[in-house]
């Protein structure tokens, strides 16, 4: 603008004096002078007028540009006086929204990050919790065995059988966490056929006897064909019967009916507050009545059933027992 001015100023006193040359008579001269003067002065007017807009104006663009960070979205209305600062307007924007819907994105991945991060975090803890138990009476018995050769043998067929058994545990751990990978991954589909649901009880129950030696299940209901992936609903069958016989010293009881099944305990049942956390991945029960293991069994029974359009149903009492159904 000062160039400006200056410009004008100095074209203005070369014309003036052009016109006093030129214009013999100095009233006219002085008068074109005015004239001549007065047009200059509005045009360095206007230009002012103008440039002072722009300069607004790209304050305006400046700032939000300084703070683009911190602006959530640009919501002034204005009507910028030259193209080329509309179209910056616009531009710039774009540029915001962009900027502001990655940055949502970034937060999104973050918080899930963050709980992915937790999750493997309860996992680790929750693996080195159940696996502590067995592998340490693995290596207390074999550590005796190994010690003391002249152990009579019915107490080495007893500390052999310990070891097997804690072997087998670990085993059924680690085929639980494959599972559990497996849908994590979105690995695992269903293979649909069509079965009888109470043979298939039958099958778990002889199996899980052989197990549990001196445990008593019951089995009740009658014949009943249904169509699902049998493989895991075997899985689920084993996870509610082991889980009644885990938390329950008395006999459990299993019917089937019309494709409905339940599994019921006698035993320490489950508290109003871990009703609805049972199910959840690797929740563990702060009190000592009742712990999820590892916090996948129940969580595993209800991706399957998830899988198959059906979902668990929990019915409990303190003390009393606690009943687990499902229906295909």
């Amino acid at each position: 603008m000062a160039r400006l001015v200056t410009i004008a100023v100095t074209i203005f006193l070369l014309f003036s004096a052009l016109l006093l040359l030129v214009i013999g008579e100095q009233r006219t001269a002085w008068i074109a002078i005015a004239i001549l003067g007065t047009s200059f002065s509005v045009f360095v007017f206007s230009i002012y007028s103008v440039t002072s807009r722009m300069q607004k104006e790209l304050v305006i663009i400046a700032d939000y540009l300084k703070n683009l960070e911190n602006v959530d979205k640009i919501d002034y209305k204005t009507h910028f006086f030259t193209r080329e600062f509309e179209e910056i307007n616009q531009n710039l924007i774009k540029v915001l929204n962009s900027a502001k819907k990655r940055e949502e994105i970034k937060q999104r991945y973050n918080a899930k990050l963050k709980l992915k991060n937790r999750q493997r975090g309860d996992m680790i803890s929750a693996i080195a919790h159940e696996f502590r138990n067995p592998i340490a009476s693995i290596m207390g018995y074999s550590q005796t065995l190994q010690e003391d050769p002249d152990i009579p043998k019915p107490l080495q067929e007893k500390f052999l059988t310990k070891i097997y058994n804690n072997g087998n545990k670990i085993e059924a751990l680690l085929s639980r966490l494959i599972l559990w990978n497996k849908f994590e991954s979105g690995e695992a589909t269903l293979h649909k056929s069509t079965f009888d649901l109470y043979s298939l009880s039958e099958e778990v129950k002889r199996s899980i006897e052989e197990k549990y030696k001196g445990r008593k299940i019951i089995l009740e209901g009658k014949s009943c064909r249904v169509e699902a992936d049998r493989t895991l609903i075997d899985v689920v069958l084993k996870n509610l019967i082991e889980n009644a016989l885990k938390y329950s010293k008395e006999e459990i009881t299993v019917t089937v009916y019309d494709g409905l099944v339940s599994v019921s305990d006698k035993g320490v049942g489950i508290g109003a507050k871990d009703m609805n956390n049972v199910t959840k991945k690797f929740y563990r029960s702060g009190t000592h009545n009742w712990d999820n293991s590892m916090g996948l069994g129940l969580s595993i029974v209800k991706t399957i059933l998830s899988m198959h359009q059906s979902q668990l149903e929990i019915s409990s009492e303190i003390d009393v027992g606690s009943t687990f159904s499902f229906k295909i």
